[in-house]
């Protein structure tokens, strides 16, 4: 019954990650700015593009565990290792989107039409991040450093959430401004701009309305026994 469980658990969780990949993926394609957390792989792949976004997403990723590890010290435990498979996954799940969505059509340049692109990665994120939450298997990362950084510094982990995207599309404007001489991106790909503020506010609110759904969906799949 356990194996069975730990399967739904993480067949919940990698839905969730398959879905929110597709939302970078559209988010790029929709060229009117993307995700913070997804900001700094895209700008080094637009740097340096013979390594993907997927795979400067998971380099990102091990970067946040190891910092982890320094801040918690001896309070690091073992189970937060699981971070580094999903760090993998979720990179190559990325990178498939991106595929995905360039094998479709080139990037959106008709406003209308890229704001639409933003809002529907607003969607796809906000249902990944539920269904990711409801499996509880695997974590990501970028969302456990928030975590432990509002833990060492008592901060609500909204804020903290808040600060870290933040810095995150302040060093992907500087790092861009000193390659491309721009503080959006490379001058054909937007990294930087409304698309990152409707994804960076609007997830949160979309939650509120996708969340009941998820849990009426799949909530009665996941044990909670455990």
């Amino acid at each position: 019954m356990k194996l069975k469980n730990i399967a739904i658990r993480y067949g919940i969780s990698t839905l969730g990650l398959i879905i929110v990949a597709l939302g970078v993926g559209i988010s790029i394609k929709s060229n009117l700015g993307i995700a913070p957390p997804s900001c700094p792989p895209t700008i080094l792949n637009l740097r340096w593009t013979g390594i993907s976004v997927g795979t400067f997403t998971w380099m990102m990723h091990l970067v946040f565990i190891a910092s982890q590890a320094l801040i918690l010290g001896k309070r690091f435990q073992l189970r937060f290792l699981m971070q580094i498979p999903a760090a993998f996954v979720f990179g190559y799940m990325c990178d498939a989107a991106i595929w995905l969505f360039d094998a479709l059509s080139n990037p959106a340049s008709n406003y209308a039409v890229q704001v639409l692109l933003s809002l529907a990665a607003v969607v796809l994120t906000a249902i990944g991040i539920k269904l990711e939450v409801v499996g509880n298997g695997w974590i990501l990362a970028g969302d456990k450093i928030v975590a432990v950084l509002a833990d060492v510094l008592h901060k609500p982990f909204g804020t903290m959430k808040i600060i870290v995207d933040v810095a995150l599309v302040v060093m992907t404007a500087v790092f861009a401004w000193f390659s491309f001489g721009l503080l959006t991106g490379n001058g054909s790909t937007v990294v930087i701009r409304e698309g990152t503020l409707i994804l960076a506010f609007l997830t949160g609110i979309c939650m509120r309305f996708t969340d009941p759904l998820i849990d009426k969906l799949f909530g009665p799949l996941v044990p909670r026994d455990e």
